[in-house]
């Protein structure tokens, strides 16, 4: 990797696993479970969707917990995801 890239963030990108789960409704949203991998272990992340008024809203929700089990993390994403759709909401999208 050359130092141009590891200044400017080429050096650190996350990737998303390759296999992803169906999204698991709760409570009417959609929570796509997608833990990044991150220097050996994956990094707490999902995305969260909705209609509302017609309109496919969408929120990234990204943690700075990981975990080195992809088991783990993912449980742990989804938790989190229902956890902020309890707290907020459509107001989520807001």
């Amino acid at each position: 990797m050359s130092l141009f890239s590891r200044l400017f963030g080429g050096g650190g990108k996350a990737e998303a696993p390759a296999a992803s789960a169906p999204p698991e409704v709760y409570k009417e949203f959609e929570i796509f479970v997608e833990p990044q991998s991150e220097n050996g272990q994956y990094r707490v992340c999902a995305r969260i969707e909705k209609e509302v008024g017609g309109t496919r809203r969408s929120h990234r929700l990204l943690r700075a917990d990981t975990m080195a089990s992809l088991e783990d993390v993912r449980a742990m994403s989804l938790a989190k995801a229902r956890q902020v759709i309890d707290e907020q909401g459509e107001r989520l999208f807001g």
